[in-house]
C-alpha cells in the first residue's frame, strides 16, 4: 500500500477519507503516534525537535530496510 498524505479535503463518511483515500482508522492511528512523539518531546524539552524528528525518521526507515 502507498501512503498518501492528508490534502485537506477530509471526509469522514464510509471506511475512507475520500480527499486522501486512507481508512478512518490509519488516520486515527496516525494521530496517537504524532501525539506519542510530541508528548514524547515535550517531556525531554528538547531546544531542537526538528533534529530528534530528523533523526528517528531516518532510524525508523533503516529499520524498514532490513530483512525481517
Amino acid at each position: 500500500m502507498k501512503y498518501h498524505p492528508c490534502i485537506d479535503q477530509c471526509t469522514t463518511e464510509g471506511t475512507h477519507c475520500e480527499g486522501c483515500g486512507r481508512s478512518h482508522q490509519e488516520i486515527a492511528d496516525t494521530k496517537k503516534l504524532v501525539k506519542a512523539v510530541v508528548e514524547f518531546i515535550q517531556q525531554q524539552d528538547y531546544e531542537n525537535p526538528e533534529e530528534f524528528v530528523d533523526r528517528i525518521g531516518k532510524s525508523i526507515l533503516k529499520k524498514l530496510q532490513k530483512p525481517a
